[in-house]
């Protein structure tokens, strides 16, 4: 990690000799000379006095000895460090969080499985939901995260990651407190005539198809398309215009201003565990092993 030439300069000053270094180092004394006159040159420095009875260093040696010793100091602490942080990667599963998609299922799993990995730890990873940057954190899967827990049929996530389903989520529809929806217990489709209702766009999720199918045989209910993937500003625009938000009951609690209500129907959406393509054993044997805690 650093100049090989200062290790026999040190050696050198250390022992006050061109022998005793060669001696300690397993080389000739004409090779330690080449390497400290060599080291001279490059710096345009005289490091040593030569003398009879050995060398010393002169002041602008003693410089760079002190500088040198910090070097190796510091160099030891960063590979040291770098073991410490190779060993923490090789014992640790980092898992993805976010406030649309939190880890908390994972955690559940954690808890039953966590016997099956001993000494293993968990590093919690937060992300921001962006919806124009969803897309780079599932394809960070095997990089920065081993595992994130999302509700998904997405064609685009699924050409990025492996998908082991949990469970389901239910499509709801979330309105201001305010709004004259948010005191119904339930909702029926025939709620939601005269509203413009904000849901993803078609052509990316199965799920939100089929919804966007059924609604679409009620001409009274318009469609006002967001983005394709969530974030916080599609709840933002939902309380800020009051228009009812195609949305799913695991979110009921993402915006303050917003209520979340059931729809008196039976479209859900599979929520679960988001893994690389090609996980390494470990992220393999545990996705295995939840596989058979899922089976019915």
């Amino acid at each position: 990690m650093f100049n090989p030439q200062l290790t026999v300069f040190v050696r050198v000053a250390d022992l006050g000799s061109f022998n005793k270094a060669a001696e300690s180092l397993y080389i000739s004394p004409t090779a330690v000379m080449k390497q400290v006159n060599a080291l001279e040159k490059h710096l345009d420095l005289t490091l040593f006095v030569r003398g009879r009875r050995g060398v010393t260093l002169t002041p602008e040696g003693q410089v760079i000895y002190r500088y040198a010793r910090q070097m190796f100091e510091t160099s030891a602490k960063a590979v040291q460090e770098a073991r410490a942080a190779a060993d923490f990667a090789a014992t640790t599963f980092c898992v993805g969080t976010s406030i649309l998609n939190p880890c908390k299922p994972f955690m559940d799993l954690w808890n039953r499985l966590s016997g099956q990995f001993p000494g293993y730890r968990l590093h919690i990873v937060p992300f921001e939901d962006d919806h124009q940057g969803i897309l780079n954190e599932i394809g960070a899967l095997g990089v920065k995260f081993d595992f994130l827990i999302g509700a998904c049929d997405s064609r685009q996530w699924l050409d990025r990651c492996r998908f082991l389903p949990l469970g389901r989520y239910h499509h709801c529809i979330a309105v201001p407190r305010d709004h004259p929806l948010a005191t119904r217990g339930k909702l029926t489709i025939r709620d939601l005539y005269g509203q413009t209702l904000m849901m993803v766009k078609r052509g990316d999720s199965p799920s939100v198809d089929r919804v966007r199918d059924e609604i679409e045989r009620h001409p009274a209910i318009r469609i006002e398309d967001t983005s394709q993937f969530y974030d916080l500003e599609v709840f933002n625009r939902c309380a800020q215009t009051r228009q009812p938000l195609m949305t799913l009951d695991c979110w009921a609690e993402v915006h303050p201003s917003l209520v979340t209500l059931p729809v008196d129907w039976d479209f859900t959406i599979p929520y679960g565990l988001l893994y690389q393509l090609d996980p390494i054993p470990d992220v393999a044997r545990f996705v295995e092993l939840a596989k058979a805690l899922t089976r019915p």
